[in-house]
This record gives structure tokens, C-alpha cells and sequence, in this order.
């Protein structure tokens, strides 16, 4: 479906583990970013709750394909005709104690037309913290990479820890990527260390534009994350940014100037040797 709005935009919040207050304020920084014109807009990884435990998730899981959380991206997408790309979805396995972290996308009219499962989890200990993530014994890694045919262009989808894995999006630029949507949540250490320089990598090495929307404050877990939330056009310029706190971030596309610099600048017909999935 083709529309007029042109714009890219990134919302950013702090979600908290009321899941109502998170949807309400989900819809007010949609609302935010159509009214400034974006058409295509992107949530953060787990916008809909952030509980005190990882695992308070397997409560929210929904069977794929319908559930409160579906309806309610679907119905803001249809709403406000943009296309939509869902932050993270909590999506049920087969196992009982397991989710899928699943950045779902939607067209202006509300139709599900994408899922990507989130593929790397987040096992590490931060460096100088006794900070523990292990996202692994919650979620079910996924295996797909998901590029899709948008009315701005290619759109590949990844999720947070994936951008510190080049190969995914080499695989994404094999299937003609032009634009890349990553929901996330980086810690605030790991995010003050490498969050600019991940996103405005991913966008030089690739040429394509980045939308990266992130949680950006303190959370009820006690942890907090790094936000500033911002859009990268192909040349690894910043075009705008959410430093902290709820808010969006809306930025123009240009296509022309991608094409031209795609031209001018081949990097990606200089490559010579492949990733392959």
C-alpha cells in the first residue's frame, strides 16, 4: 500500500510492567510521530511490559497470529495508516516455560504483513556490574532472517543484541535491503559504550537507513536503560534523537539521496566474499 506519509519514525519509553498504561502511552507517541508524518514507525523491544523478572513475560504469551497485544498494534496501524513495526511480542512454543520474542509488522491497513524472532540472546554479564542477563532461558531463539517489501523500500528487521552481529545484516543486504527497523533495550552501560557506534555502523556498512527505537529510563527491575532512540540516513549521519525518557523521533526519507549515494559510493558492489545463512 502505497502513502503519503514520507517521514521514519522511532518511539521511545520507559515501560514499566502495567500492561495498560504501556499500551496507552504506545498509542499517544504513535499518534506523536503520525501527526509529524511518519508512515513508518517503530516501537521499542518489549514496549507492551517490562516486569521485575524476566520471566514474567510467559504470562503475556499469545498464540501467533492473535491476542490483545497483536490487536492492539494492528488496530493503532490501521488507525493512524501507517505501517507499523511492533517493538517485541511475546509469542507462545511449543514448550510451556519458552516465548518468542517477535517484532511483528503491520501495513497502514492493519494487516499483519512480517515476523522476525529475535535470533541472538542477550547471556552475558556487563563488564564492571554484577549486572546477569540470560535471555535464553526465557526465549526461543529464532532462525529466519526477515527482509520485506515496504512502500519506502526493502525493510529488514532485527532486535537489540543482533546488532552486534554484522553477518545478520550482510544477509539482510543479500535480500536487498534498504532500510533496517531495530527495536531495543540496551542496558545503560552497554548502550553509553556502543549504541551510537553499533547503529551508525550498521547503517554505513549496509547504506541504508536505521531506525533504531529503544527504553530509555529507569524500570521496576531496578535496571535501567540507555535510550536515545535515533534515525541514521546511509552516510552514518544522525538526522534526530531522543536522548531520554518517553518520546519520538521523526526524520524525512529520501530515497534520492540513498540511490545516490549507493552510486557513487559502491561499497556494497565491492564486496568480496558472502555471508550465507
Amino acid at each position: 500500500m502505497k502513502t503519503t506519509k514520507k517521514k521514519l519514525a522511532a518511539v521511545q519509553m520507559a515501560s514499566g510492567p502495567n500492561v495498560t498504561a504501556n499500551l496507552l502511552e504506545t498509542e499517544r507517541l504513535v499518534q506523536e510521530a503520525s501527526e509529524c508524518g511518519a508512515g513508518l514507525v517503530v516501537l521499542p523491544e518489549n514496549f507492551a511490559f517490562k516486569g521485575k523478572r524476566d520471566h514474567d513475560q510467559l504470562a503475556l504469551r499469545e498464540e501467533p497470529g492473535t491476542g490483545p497485544l497483536q490487536d492492539f498494534l494492528a488496530r493503532i496501524a490501521a488507525k493512524y495508516g501507517i505501517w507499523l513495526v511492533g517493538g517485541t511480542v511475546p509469542l507462545k512454543t511449543r514448550a510451556d516455560d519458552r516465548l518468542r520474542a517477535a517484532s511483528l509488522v503491520f501495513d497502514a491497513h492493519g494487516r499483519q504483513v512480517g515476523r522476525y524472532d529475535k535470533i541472538h540472546l542477550f547471556d552475558v554479564n556487563v563488564p564492571g556490574t554484577n549486572e546477569r542477563y540470560e535471555e535464553s532461558a526465557t526465549i526461543e531463539p529464532g532462525e529466519e532472517v526477515v527482509v520485506l517489501d515496504s512502500p519506502f523500500g526493502r525493510l529488514g528487521v532485527a532486535v537489540c543484541y543482533d546488532l552486534r552481529f554484522p553477518e545478520l545484516f550482510r544477509c539482510m543486504l543479500d535480500q536487498g535491503v534498504e532500510l533496517l527497523a531495530v527495536p531495543s533495550s540496551f542496558t545503560a552501560i552497554t548502550g553509553k559504550a556502543h549504541w551510537e557506534s553499533l547503529v551508525r555502523a550498521r547503517a554505513i556498512e549496509n547504506l541504508a537507513y536505521v531506525i533504531a527505537a529503544a527504553q530509555g529510563g529507569y524500570h521496576m527491575d531496578g535496571r535501567e536503560t540507555h535510550g536515545h532512540s535515533m534515525i541514521v540516513d546511509p552516510w552514518g549521519a544522525i538526522l534526530g534523537e531522543v536522548a531520554r525518557g518517553p518520546g519520538c523521533v521523526c526524520c524525512p526519507f529520501d530515497p534520492d539521496l540513498q540511490a545516490t549515494v549507493r552510486r557513487n559510493f559502491p561499497t556494497i558492489h565491492h564486496r568480496r566474499l558472502k555471508c550465507h545463512p
